[in-house]
């Protein structure tokens, strides 16, 4: 059985789409992360969170783009008719694991957005941190989600294959 050119298109599109999203992540990570340590040294208030946070910040990456190479490798099984297998949950699992990954470590670095945020009297930085502390989470969910449904697609369709 072969993937019909609208889905191979849809498919070709997410990978173009996780490309792109992989090439800025990896801009940003080269240019904006050392713009940070060098804006964070002159503030001696942060100095105390400053490393943990900078280690949380540069070690987001690892899980960032585990987790896109996962999500491109459940492209594949998807083009290859492979949606619903095992190793499309395990991938989904792995997802699932990453997203909570970099959730843990942009919450080492809310110490230091708490103390930047008390030195420029701005308490809604406080709430854009936990958002994007919380958006990891809200990922990490929605691939739990789509695991479970995808596990029980498997077993229905084991079960279908042994009653046959």
């Amino acid at each position: 059985m072969h993937t019909t050119p609208v889905k191979r298109a849809s498919t070709l599109f997410l990978k173009a789409v996780i490309i792109l999203i992989g090439g800025v992540v990896l801009v940003l990570c080269a240019v904006v992360f050392p713009q940070i340590y060098t804006a964070l040294r002159n503030v001696p208030e942060a100095a105390a969170v400053m490393y943990p946070a900078l280690i949380g910040l540069y070690a987001t990456p690892l899980p960032f783009f585990f987790a896109l190479y996962q999500a491109f490798r459940l492209l594949q099984y998807i083009d290859a008719n492979n949606a619903f297998s095992v190793s499309s949950v395990q991938a989904l699992m792995l997802i699932k694991y990453c997203a909570i990954a970099m959730s843990l470590l942009y919450a080492a670095g809310m110490p230091l957005v708490a103390v930047l945020a008390e030195l420029d009297d701005a308490p809604g930085a406080i709430l854009i941190g936990a958002a994007i502390v919380a958006a990891p989470l809200v990922v990490a969910t929605f691939a739990a989600v789509l695991q479970k449904l995808v596990r029980n697609a498997v077993d229905m369709k084991l079960e279908h294959d042994l009653t046959v």
